[in-house]
């Protein structure tokens, strides 16, 4: 059976959404093995080993116009290289439950940027699903202290660097949803890829010179080989497939599966207890959910 296109769509954002989410809650792992700026030149530098091919344009792809290129350098210059500094910078800096609280951020963010720079209106049930959707992963976050405090213990510029990271992903958002429209989602993948790789290189070169890698152990190794297929390869091209389909601020609510996922890595993976306020958090996600993708009474799909 084949699925629908717009399905398809909220399918590809939720699972791209999903994949950051357990890879952000698992770069703690991977953080206190290898230097920051060497961990983000070693993504890119993997990735691009994948997604080589993906380069190439579509058979009847229009050449990039100027502001199609300018629109690639942004994207993966917030998206790809300004999300991987805060974001791994903020959670060596804070903790998992902090970046918790503050990506939850995200959908508002979206919803704004979208208002601001694409025009589009935030009609009522998105503008519920945002106030959900921001509520039930506060809530979870919260519900994953064991005490109910030290969550601002750490440094101000760590949750500086992770609402920073809110907007990087906010904006990745916005400009993919230009970009959308006259590139295929493989060749965006590869091209912010490798625009990540070439302004990250010299950073992890730096940070590569005075690194023991063979102090880094087999399983930290294959951890960051999904860590850098997930972040750069198959994530990008499912939200790029999805975007097509579906308003950016829409598309922002599915940013809520980032954080759910995140705390789906720490109680399944890492045996963090799941209570009553867990099971909350993730009923509110999921009616924010449904209102953004339940179909309009028109019949006719969000454009």
């Amino acid at each position: 059976m084949t699925l629908p296109p717009l399905t398809l769509a909220y399918l590809s954002l939720a699972a791209s959404m999903a994949l950051v989410g357990s890879y952000v809650g698992l770069s703690r792992i991977l953080v206190l093995a290898f230097p920051v700026l060497l961990l983000a030149w070693l993504r890119f530098a993997i990735a691009a080993v994948a997604m080589w091919r993906w380069l190439r344009p579509s058979p009847g792809e229009a050449p990039l116009s100027p502001a199609d290129r300018r629109l690639l350098f942004w994207e993966s210059f917030l998206g790809n290289f300004g999300f991987s500094i805060c974001m791994l910078y903020g959670v060596a800096a804070t903790s998992a439950l902090a970046a918790g609280v503050v990506m939850a951020a995200i959908p508002a963010a979206v919803a704004l940027l979208s208002r601001i720079f694409l025009g589009e209106a935030i009609t009522p049930r998105v503008r519920w699903a945002i106030v959900l959707a921001v509520f039930g992963i506060a809530l979870l976050a919260l519900a994953r202290s064991p005490s109910g405090d030290g969550l601002y213990e750490s440094s101000w510029w760590g949750y500086a660097l992770l609402l920073g990271a809110v907007f990087c992903e906010a904006s990745y958002v916005v400009i993919g949803k230009r970009l959308t429209a006259q590139v295929s989602a493989r060749r965006i993948s590869a091209l912010i890829n490798l625009w990540g790789l070439a302004l990250m290189t010299p950073l992890g070169l730096w940070q590569a010179l005075d690194f023991d890698f063979h102090a880094v152990e087999a399983p930290t190794w294959g951890l960051l080989l999904f860590y850098s297929i997930a972040a750069s390869v198959v994530t990008v091209w499912l939200w790029m497939r999805g975007l097509r389909h579906v308003p950016a601020t829409q598309a922002g609510v599915f940013t809520v599966c980032l954080p759910v996922s995140a705390a789906a890595v720490g109680v399944l993976v890492l045996d963090e207890p799941f209570g009553a306020a867990h099971a909350l958090a993730f009923a509110l996600a999921l009616v924010g959910l449904l209102l953004a993708t339940w179909p309009q009474r028109t019949g006719q799909p969000p454009r």
